[in-house]
């Protein structure tokens, strides 16, 4: 994490996130080589490339579950890297959709929904389940609300924890490779609850090897190789007229299969 004595404000332009040369390494293996990125409140991105690229790292460094060697993640006008900040009240208002749904299950699908809002946000246990039953509505799983966890579908569960995120009452919505611990029948009803959280203006980055759902719901798509940005633009351009060699290689061998 950054040291250096900065004032926590945002740089100039509407961004949500904005992040600046950031780098990681894990040992002497270096995942993120000078990132650079924007986000703009409503929009969506994805973020596609080979496993390996740095894609996931660079989603979990948005929220500091890794932590940068080096530049700046900017949210909401505060540098989440300058000792000073309070990233845990910051980052309440960043959701986080994991691959393998992090759901408990010594509780049902509506004390999982309702945990965090009631101890971090300081709801009543009232009011937190109404927003809970709410948001498993929109989902399509309010008669689930007892039910537990080990019970659902690997389509439930992920639907649940898309709720679960969304009953913090995110300004941003991350996902990591959402789809990719369920079976291919059920990665459409995932698609659809995120389809229509896009519709609804939701600032979205999203992880995935799903390249329809990349060229359908994204305004922008990130193409990463080897830790840097390749290549990004609107999803037209990069499926039908990619300007990097690398880009046009990765999306050959995805559209072929």
């Amino acid at each position: 994490m950054n040291t250096s004595d900065i004032t926590a404000k945002a740089p100039a332009g509407e961004f949500l996130v904005r992040i600046e040369g950031l780098r990681k390494s894990f040992g002497d293996l270096e995942v993120l080589r000078d990132v650079n990125m924007d986000v703009a409140p409503g929009e969506v991105v994805t973020i596609i490339g080979a496993s390996g690229s740095g894609k996931s790292t660079l989603l979990r460094c948005i929220n500091l579950l890794e932590t940068p060697d080096a530049g700046h993640v900017w949210f909401q006008g505060s540098d989440l890297t300058a000792d000073h900040v309070d990233v845990n009240a910051l980052r309440e208002d960043i959701g986080m959709v994991f691959q393998g749904f992090n759901l408990f299950n010594n509780m049902d699908v509506l004390a999982n929904c309702t945990l965090a809002p009631i101890t971090r946000k300081k709801m009543s246990k009232t009011e937190a389940e109404e927003v809970a039953l709410g948001h498993l509505r929109s989902v399509g799983l309010e008669a689930f609300a007892h039910a537990s966890p080990s019970t659902l579908s690997g389509g439930q569960k992920q639907r649940v924890a898309i709720a679960r995120a969304l009953c913090m009452r995110p300004k941003i919505m991350l996902f990591d490779e959402p789809t990719s611990a369920l079976d291919p029948q059920i990665v459409g009803e995932v698609f659809e609850v995120m389809r229509a959280l896009a519709r609804d203006g939701m600032t979205m980055v999203v992880v995935t090897h799903e390249m329809e759902f990349a060229r359908i719901v994204s305004d922008r798509v990130v193409f990463m190789d080897h830790g840097v940005i390749a290549e990004q633009g609107e999803p037209e351009q990069i499926f039908t007229a990619p300007e990097n060699p690398r880009t046009r290689e990765f999306l050959s061998r995805y559209l072929s299969d």
